[in-house]
């Protein structure tokens, strides 16, 4: 029999995670939005089932993976939670919610998987950090979590703990690095390209050092030393750089988005 996945939610990250199943044996969705327009377009293109209720919802899931806003969290799951079956497994990507407070919300009676994604799953390219601490989680059930989101990019297993500090690596990183995609645009602006073909070039340059990087096995360190002659241009760009402190900025940048994530689970 398959397994029913459901998604309280089918906004962007909910309808990714749906269109990484389409693929997936022995798997359908059900899912359920406030706004219908977002779930009938996943049932016209035969991606998943439409749930009238969340109450429905609830009762017709073997898995429910919960993809609403934070501050909506807790009355959703005051509606739908009395009508979740047992050895319902529910996976929360809802951003400083945490374990102790996902099982508060469920009475107890499932076992909860709290799941922090990128926006790149949207291509198909998402980092995805898992926490399966939850006891009562079956092996079984740990191991379909981790092929279901390892559908849509790359999975990490890591004790919750952890979970701030890949918030504020992974979780935000992808804002970090448009914000210095957006920066390298405007200096090709600058210098003359025009603002489309700056940003092809800008495009580019990301995805050919990220796939270098990725194929390479060297460190990134030894391969920016590859870019950087003696008294050449690429130092001369470096040392301005490390003139700005650009690098401490970074590094701190994360760090508050890691602090900012223990607030808001706090």
């Amino acid at each position: 029999m398959a397994a029913v996945i459901g998604f309280l939610g089918a906004g962007n990250m909910g309808a990714a995670i749906i269109k990484g199943l389409a693929d997936v044996a022995a798997v359908s969705a059900l899912a359920f939005d406030l706004d219908t327009a977002k779930v009938d377009a996943l049932a016209g293109a035969g991606l998943a089932q439409k749930a009238p209720t969340p109450q429905a919802l609830a009762a017709g899931s073997d898995y429910l993976v919960l993809c609403v806003k934070p501050q909506y969290l807790a009355a959703a799951m005051e509606t739908l939670a009395p009508h979740l079956k047992a050895g319902t497994v529910v996976c929360s990507i809802v951003a400083g919610v945490t374990m102790a407070r996902l099982r508060e919300l469920t009475g107890g009676k499932c076992p909860v998987v709290r799941v922090m994604p990128n926006t790149p799953a949207l291509v198909g390219a998402g980092q995805f950090a898992l926490c399966l601490d939850d006891p009562d989680l079956p092996a079984e059930a740990k191991a379909f979590v981790e092929e279901l989101f390892a559908k849509l990019g790359r999975t990490y297993v890591l004790h919750e703990k952890f979970f701030d500090a890949f918030t504020g690596l992974a979780g935000s990183g992808p804002a970090y690095v448009l914000y210095f995609m957006e920066a390298l645009i405007e200096s090709g602006v600058y210098m003359g390209f025009p603002r489309d073909k700056a940003a092809d070039i800008v495009t580019g340059l990301f995805a050919g050092t990220a796939k270098l990087a990725a194929k390479s096995g060297n460190h990134p360190s030894l391969l920016r030393e590859m870019v950087t002659s003696p008294a050449g241009t690429t130092i001369e760009a470096l040392m301005h750089l490390d003139r700005q402190a650009v690098r401490a900025a970074i590094i701190d940048a994360a760090v508050a988005s890691r602090d900012r994530s223990k607030k808001l689970g706090g």
